[in-house]
C-alpha cells in the first residue's frame, strides 16, 4: 500500500503510554510521590496514572510485569468515523493486526496493530473523561481537568521508541497513523537515525530513533510536560534528594528546542520532562527540519554532549548486556 502524501487528521491525540515494570510499588511510588502524576485507580495489576491537567482518566498505565518497557502506545482518534477510516487503512496495509478488544478502565472498545518492530498501538474513541472529586481536586476555574498541582507535571507530552530501521517505521506512521514528520536525522551512511511525529498541531507526540542497544521492539522513554523552565531546574532537585539516578539535563535540546531533564524510573524505564515552550506547527505545508549527522555530533543546543547510554539504554534490556 502506498504512503499517503497528504497529512490525516483522523488521529486527534496521544492518548496514553502502558508501561511495564517489574518493580511495581517502587516504579508506583515514584510516579505518585516523586514525579508528580496521581492515581485515578488500581486494578487487575495496573495502575491509572494522570498528569493535573490530563482531561482522561489516565495517560499513563503502569502494569506489573516480569519485564520492562512499553506494553502498548494508545491514540485517540477524532470520531467514530475517523476510527472506522484507519481501521480500514490499517486492515489494509500488511501490518500486523491484533484485533479489537473491550477497551479497560480508561476507555472503551479499541483497535490493536503492531509496527514492523513489535510495538504495540491501539486507536480508540470511546473514551472515560477524568471526574475530578469536589473536595479533593476540583479546579477552582472550570475550564481545567482538575487542580493545579504545583509539584506535579501538566500533562502527557511524547514517547520515544526504538526500532532497527527508522525509515521503515516512518512509513507506518504515515500509513496507520496519518501522522506526519517534523524533524529527521539523515545519516551519513543514508539511514534516518531519528525522526520526529506529529497527529496534530504540537510540534510531535512521538520520536522514533535507530536501536544501538542490540535489542528489538524497545522503549526508550516517556515525557510529561510543565509549563516552565524553572518546574524542571526544581524537579532535578527533587529527584537528586530522592536519590533517582539522574541520566542527563537539565538542557536544551537542539532538535526540538525542548528543555529537558532525563531520569531512570527504579524499574530502569527512563522517564523524562520537558518544556517545549510556545513552540507549534502552524504551517499545513510544513518542511521536515533535517538535520546531518555532523550537525547532531555537536550535541544539544548549547553544547552539552549527548552521553553514550542516551543511544544504548532502553527497556526492557538486552540479555548480556550491561550499562
Amino acid at each position: 500500500m502506498s504512503v499517503p502524501t497528504n497529512p490525516s487528521f483522523d488521529v486527534a491525540h496521544l492518548g496514553h503510554v502502558e508501561v511495564l515494570t517489574n518493580k511495581f510499588m517502587e516504579s508506583l511510588s515514584f510516579f505518585t510521590t516523586v514525579y508528580g502524576l496521581s492515581c485515578t485507580s488500581i486494578k487487575d495489576g495496573s495502575a491509572y496514572l494522570r498528569a493535573w491537567d490530563d482531561y482522561e482518566y489516565h495517560t499513563l498505565k503502569l502494569t506489573k510485569s516480569d519485564t520492562t518497557g512499553v506494553g502498548h502506545i494508545g491514540y485517540r482518534v477524532s470520531s467514530p468515523e475517523a476510527l472506522e477510516r484507519r481501521v480500514k487503512i490499517i486492515e489494509e496495509s500488511g501490518y500486523k493486526v491484533i484485533g479489537w478488544n473491550d477497551g479497560d478502565e480508561a476507555h472503551g472498545r479499541a483497535f490493536r496493530f503492531e509496527d514492523p518492530f513489535g510495538h504495540v498501538f491501539e486507536l480508540y474513541w470511546e473514551t472515560n473523561k477524568y471526574q475530578p472529586h469536589p473536595d479533593m481536586d476540583a479546579p477552582a476555574l472550570k475550564n481545567m481537568a482538575s487542580r493545579f498541582n504545583p509539584s506535579g507535571p501538566r500533562r502527557l507530552d511524547h514517547l520515544n521508541l526504538l526500532s532497527e530501521d527508522v525509515s521503515e517505521f516512518r512509513k507506518f506512521m504515515e500509513t496507520c497513523i496519518g501522522a506526519r514528520v517534523t524533524e529527521m536525522i539523515q545519516l551519513d551512511n543514508g539511514r534516518l537515525g531519528g525522526c520526529w511525529f506529529t497527529v496534530n498541531n504540537k510540534t510531535y507526540d512521538l520520536a522514533c530513533t535507530e536501536e544501538h542497544g542490540g535489542g528489538k521492539g524497545r522503549f526508550h522513554h516517556v515525557t510529561y510536560a510543565t509549563d516552565q523552565r524553572e518546574d524542571i531546574l526544581r524537579a532535578a532537585d527533587v529527584f537528586l534528594e530522592a536519590g533517582v539516578h539522574i541520566e542527563t539535563g537539565p538542557h536544551k535540546h537542539a532538535i526540538q528546542g525542548t528543555f529537558f531533564l532525563y531520569v531512570w524510573e527504579p524499574a530502569g524505564n527512563r522517564v523524562e520532562l520537558a518544556n517545549s515552550g510556545a513552540r507549534l506547527i502552524l504551517a499545513p505545508d510544513w518542511e521536515p527540519v533535517v538535520w546531518t549527522e555532523a550537525e547532531r555530533k555537536k550535541g544539544q543546543a548549547w553544547g552539552l554532549k549527548t552521553i553514550e547510554t542516551f543511544h544504548t539504554h532502553g527497556t526492557p534490556p538486552v540479555p548480556g548486556k550491561e550499562e
